[in-house]
């Protein structure tokens, strides 16, 4: 399993494409804004999408999830039930922040140990409460590969400021579901570069007591 970034939007949202190398199956995961170059990433690889993961509700995760949804007839799954505030409230979002958005609900809401096939793989599905009541990560033990959305990223982790954040959840959810990882986990973040379960443990300014 391979994992392409593209960042799009004023926030410079990662949007990962997950994609088995055997069979060049793809998801799109947080499609927030500029669906015509996520798209052009995966035609480059010729990747075959299966469908579209969100792990949490916000507006630069989930934004162009709807249109990209309609352009290639594809699912939407996810995040956890507990952020269809965020969900439902997407096109006022989209208008505090600059990025068109319309509400929707997906397919299905995901739950802790859900399992999402691709390809040769799978990733299991991780409720990790905090930056969002309802954000997801996904986890492959097979490639050994981490998509955290905006739990943490390298020497930060997710902010807790916006409604319904909690940062005392936030950093249980990453002491028991990404540093229970083994160290050689590679761990791509909503933002910014990729990092390692090893080097977070070590050097995260915010997990001195996790």
């Amino acid at each position: 399993m391979k994992v392409l970034e593209t960042p799009i939007s004023p926030f410079q949202q990662n949007a990962p494409v997950v994609f088995c190398e055997k069979t060049n199956q793809c998801i799109f995961v947080d499609p927030g804004d500029e669906v015509e170059k996520i798209i052009a990433s995966i035609e480059k690889y010729d990747l075959k999408p299966i469908s579209i993961v969100l792990t949490h509700g916000h507006i630069d995760h989930a934004g162009a999830a709807l249109k990209l949804s309609n352009l290639k007839n594809l699912e939407i799954i996810g995040p956890h039930k507990d952020d269809k505030f965020l969900l439902d409230s997407l096109e006022t979002q989209g208008q505090i922040f600059g990025i068109q958005s319309k509400c929707f609900e997906p397919k299905r809401w995901l739950e802790e140990g859900d399992l999402i096939q691709l390809g040769n793989d799978v990733l299991e599905v991780y409720h990790c409460p905090g930056h969002t009541p309802g954000h997801i990560i996904l986890v492959s033990h097979k490639s050994k590969i981490i998509i955290a959305g905006d739990v943490i990223f390298k020497g930060s982790i997710g902010r807790t400021d916006f409604p319904r954040g909690d940062h005392k959840q936030l950093i249980e959810s990453i002491k028991y579901k990404v540093l229970s990882c083994n160290d050689d986990y590679c761990i791509y973040s909503g933002h910014g570069p990729v990092t390692s379960v090893g080097l977070e443990r070590k050097t995260n300014p915010f997990l001195v007591d996790a």
